[in-house]
């Protein structure tokens, strides 16, 4: 019998295999393309000592290995003499790993010097290691079989686990560049900035919230936030545009119910589906930060709070419908006083739509009242401020949240001791 023959006496039928404790050890197929594997693998499948049994499943060339190479398959025994079929031989092993990227992939060479620089080059390509034909027995081939199946295993692990690192680092990137900086030049003396967004969606880097505040050549300092309807890609892009819009309009010197109307316009247009409506909440701050005018399509009202006094809701009487319902629809502003030293949140109904418990109560208007008087009284300003208040939010809800959340909050010069805890 030649060394390149497999020992009949040694490869037993077809059987799971049975380890010492009388478990029975998982099995593994082995596809094996060539005309050598073919006449060498003269049975169904191989029992090594460790008690793996090995499915051999034959190709006699790349098309027939196309046509059995299916999902049970766990590695393939690939011989680099296989010739004439696409030229030079490693092209064999190039078509192999594209046709199976998942799968372990063995070659097969002689044991010349030139065969093991072919060999070589093999595993540099993508193949997890090599054979001689010299090495071809049942307790060598077996074993290859399975130290090739775990290496691919692990290198597919660290190959996701970069790939997700990577996607992360790309998201942060890419999250930093959809997200607003307020444009704020000349009004950073009395007026300080924050917010907070957390998309409902798992894993997701926007949702269909969206907010921007700037500030016109004027001295006006405009700032809304919004609520596209839905939890989708498609709900996400839309807030995006809407608030790229609203930026335009805005520094093209639209503001009030003929900006609403316009931004109405792109939502019609740009939308999926003729349901997807858009809430929107609009400030005009005066040049003195004295007063400001507010339009409400459809959105809660902002939480204003002055030092000394508990924060309130701004009372509000003519808020019109959300953009994208009526397509007449009219939103008259309303004039608000706000004084010296005031602070303005404005928030989408993801901060008080959460639960309260186990029950069905929401946190609702009221409740977040209290929570953000609590937390002034604390003497929390700022980022500070808004993330306590979401996370107190969650807590209450007893786990995330699975709506959207847009927070906002602007600052003028709140020195005064904070309100005490109600």
């Amino acid at each position: 019998m030649s060394a390149t023959e497999v020992p009949q006496a040694s490869v037993p039928g077809p059987r799971q295999g049975s380890l010492a404790d009388g478990r029975t050890s998982p099995a593994l197929t082995l596809l094996a393309i060539g005309d050598y594997p073919t006449g060498a693998f003269t049975v169904p499948d191989m029992l090594d000592v460790s008690g793996t049994r090995v499915r051999i499943r034959r190709a006699r060339n790349l098309t027939e290995a196309e046509r059995l190479l299916k999902d049970d398959v766990n590695c393939i025994l690939l011989d680099l003499d296989l010739a004439g079929e696409t030229g030079l031989d490693l092209d064999s092993l190039r078509h192999v790993l594209r046709l199976a990227p998942r799968t372990a992939v063995l070659v097969l060479t002689s044991s010349g010097e030139t065969d093991a620089e072919r060999a070589a080059e093999a595993v540099r390509i993508g193949a997890q290691d090599y054979l001689t034909r010299d090495e071809l027995d049942p307790s060598h081939l077996t074993r290859a079989i399975r130290y090739a199946v775990e290496r691919k295993r692990a290198d597919l692990a660290q190959r996701q686990l970069a790939e997700t690192r990577l996607l992360a680092q790309e998201n942060a990137r890419l999250e930093r560049g959809l997200l607003p900086v307020p444009l704020l030049a000349g009004a950073e003396d009395w007026l300080t900035f924050a917010s907070h967004y957390r998309p409902g969606r798992s894993r997701a880097l926007l949702g269909g919230d969206f907010y921007d505040t700037v500030r016109t050549p004027d001295g006006t300092v405009h700032a809304m936030i919004g609520d596209v309807c839905g939890h989708g890609p498609d709900e996400a892009a839309l807030g995006v545009e809407l608030r790229i819009a609203w930026r335009a309009l805005t520094l093209a010197g639209l503001s009030g119910t003929v900006l609403l109307s316009t931004l109405q316009q792109v939502l019609e247009h740009e939308r999926a589906d003729d349901e997807i409506f858009a809430t929107l909440c609009a400030l005009d701050i005066a040049p003195d930060g004295r007063t400001a005018d507010l339009y409400l399509a459809g959105h809660p009202s902002p939480l204003l709070s002055h030092p000394g006094e508990l924060p309130r809701l701004l009372p509000y009487e003519h808020g019109g419908p959300a953009l994208g319902l009526l397509a007449d629809a009219d939103w008259d502003g309303e004039r608000i006083e706000l004084g010296e030293a005031w602070s303005l949140m404005l928030y989408t109904d993801g901060l008080i739509e959460g639960h309260i418990g186990e029950g069905t109560q929401r946190l609702g208007q009221d409740g977040m009242v209290r929570l953000m008087a609590a937390h002034l009284a604390a003497g929390l300003r700022g980022e500070e401020l808004l993330d306590a208040a979401v996370t107190e939010v969650r807590d209450l809800n007893g786990g995330e949240l699975t709506d959207d959340v847009a927070l906002v909050l602007l600052d003028r010069g709140q020195t005064a001791p904070a309100p005490d805890r109600p």
